[in-house]
């Protein structure tokens, strides 16, 4: 059960990005919602507020191997 508790969690969370920034990001279709995505204009993103976000995606869905791997070899972060 703590999988789906994660991802009512995740859900409410993306709800409440939305909800925070109307104008930045917005929920995804029905059919989208199963991916725990939200749709983001990135013209009104900061350049380095879209690279974190681009991030956090990329490591929810890689390996845990990549991502440490990533880790090592980038100590500062992306940039």
């Amino acid at each position: 059960m703590a999988v789906i508790e994660d991802v009512r969690a995740l859900g409410e969370e993306l709800a409440a990005l939305v909800a925070s920034h109307p104008h930045t990001f917005r929920m995804p279709s029905a059919s989208d919602l199963r991916f725990n995505w939200v749709h983001a204009d990135l013209a009104s993103l900061e350049p380095s507020e879209a690279r974190e976000l681009v991030f956090d995606a990329w490591r929810m869905v890689v390996p845990a191997k990549l991502s440490r791997a990533y880790d090592l070899a980038h100590p500062a972060g992306p940039g």
